[in-house]
């Protein structure tokens, strides 16, 4: 066998530089499309459902959106793994598929899942969602707005969560690789009309 593909590439010069020249084209095109990164993405196929909840300490969110949606992600198929956190005003889960799981039917899954895990969830408390789609790497990273020393008397809860939704959110939300920017904490400013329903004739 090695006699003949020798005695072909000595009587065949033409064709098996070919050969080769296709090789080294093939080889250089493969080396340029070839994905680097300083961190290569080694993470595994994960769903991530975050629950916002400023109103609940973490132990009540633990208790009421928590254990209930994990009880409801128990029967999902090719599940690996199954991690939550619950904080002051935040539930994350985390349901780790296994690698050949396709990444949207993994989705559709969890999402038929949190349907049934709603109703379980008090009334008025909010509503379990999808994260956006994301690996490992782009975990979420936390930060907290605060006054300088000096102004502590001068910014009320409510105007840093005014700060953050209408000028910190919306700068980082622009960011090229930002999937999402949540808040929690502080007190959201609401609006209030009062009618007059005789004026309003």
């Amino acid at each position: 066998m090695l006699d003949r593909i020798i005695h072909f590439s000595i009587h065949n010069k033409l064709v098996v530089g070919l050969f080769v020249l296709a090789l080294v084209v093939w080889g250089a095109i493969s080396f340029l499309r070839l994905p680097l990164d300083a961190v290569p993405d080694i993470t595994n196929n994960q769903v991530q459902v975050i629950t916002q909840a400023s109103t609940l300490g973490a132990q009540e969110v633990e208790q009421f959106i928590t254990a209930p949606v994990e009880l409801a992600l128990a029967n999902i198929p090719k599940v690996v793994e199954r991690r939550s956190i619950s904080r002051s005003g935040l539930s994350v889960i985390t349901v780790v598929f296994k690698d050949g799981a396709d990444i949207y039917w993994a989705r559709q899954q969890v999402s038929e899942a949190l349907k049934e895990a709603e109703e379980a969830i008090p009334a008025g408390l909010a509503r379990p969602a999808l994260a956006p789609i994301t690996t490992g790497l782009g975990e979420i990273y936390h930060y907290t707005i605060h006054p300088e020393k000096g102004y502590e008397n001068k910014y009320t809860a409510t105007e840093l969560r005014t700060i953050q939704d209408w000028v910190v959110k919306r700068q980082l939300a622009g960011t090229p690789g930002v999937a999402e920017v949540s808040a929690w904490g502080g007190f959201v400013k609401q609006y209030e009309v009062a009618v007059d329903p005789d004026k309003l004739n």
